[in-house]
């Protein structure tokens, strides 16, 4: 269950293409999928949910997760989203493919298009992931299904998500941890590496500054985009008219976010709380 405050949208039955994209993810990763539409669909209009009183996912359960998810898209069904991306790796992962028939919105994981990605940049693959997506095993399963030749690394990266929520980017603890994390895909000799949370883009500059200048590194939040224009082009509901501003909602501290999305968006978002009430895991 959730609180019943909504945003209002100008969509209607008649014009669906008039309808918000609901973009969503544990936190401020999902920031990185929303900094590529502002890029790639500038005319779409956006609602972002980051469910930070429930962060991070990664270490949940894949029951809870579901759960999780289920209240996210209820809530973005209210909204009467035309489509949702899920900007979370640990959601695409365990609940991706459970959901997506439960709704009559058409909903994009980040896992594929990243996969796809990192088959076209090189053929031994490091992933840094979620401990719950790297025990899921998705990256590898996807990326061997396309590219049967390929191998794959999978490190997981517990420390980083909160590190980022916490602002601590350039924290040199935050650099000592990403090179313990590298280590041993690097002893592997990985020529591409895959972003796999959607939180990990922000840590670009370190990551860069740790990896040899050959290894591609791959952002599934370009191609889930790149994937969402497709989708919509499929289905003839982009958006011809002026977007609305992007409407922002949290179900945790609406300040924090702000303050947050200052540094990664470079303005200061306007921010709901959204309270979801606890609801009993199946």
């Amino acid at each position: 269950m959730y609180s019943t405050a909504n945003f209002i949208t100008p969509s209607s039955p008649q014009e669906p293409q008039r309808a918000p994209i609901g973009v969503f993810d544990s936190g401020v990763g999902g920031l990185t999928v929303l900094q590529q539409i502002y890029k790639q669909l500038p005319q779409e209009s956006i609602i972002y949910f980051g469910d930070t009183a429930r962060l991070p996912y990664g270490i949940r359960s894949q029951a809870e997760i579901l759960q999780f998810v289920r209240d996210i898209l209820n809530w973005m069904q209210q909204q009467q989203v035309k489509m949702v991306i899920m900007a979370c790796n640990t959601s695409s992962a365990l609940a991706l493919e459970i959901v997506r028939s439960e709704y009559n919105f058409p909903i994009l994981g980040v896992i594929l298009p990243g996969a796809k990605a990192a088959t076209q940049q090189g053929k031994r693959i490091g992933v840094i992931a979620t401990p719950a997506t790297a025990k899921s095993n998705a990256y590898r399963q996807a990326i061997i299904e396309i590219k049967p030749d390929a191998q794959v690394w999978q490190v997981s990266c517990p420390e980083f998500v909160p590190l980022i929520e916490q602002n601590r980017i350039h924290d040199p603890y935050t650099t000592e941890v990403a090179k313990a994390y590298l280590e041993p895909l690097l002893q592997q000799e990985i020529d591409t590496l895959v972003y796999g949370c959607t939180h990990y883009p922000h840590l670009a500059p370190i990551l860069r500054s740790l990896l040899p200048s050959y290894i591609k590194l791959v952002d599934p939040a370009v191609h889930v985009v790149i994937a969402c224009s497709q989708e919509l082009d499929l289905l003839g509901i982009k958006n011809t008219h002026p977007p609305l501003p992007t409407h922002f909602a949290v179900s945790g501290c609406p300040e924090q976010f702000a303050q947050s999305g200052l540094q990664f968006l470079g303005y200061t978002p306007m921010v709901k709380q959204i309270s979801f009430l606890e609801s009993p895991i199946a």
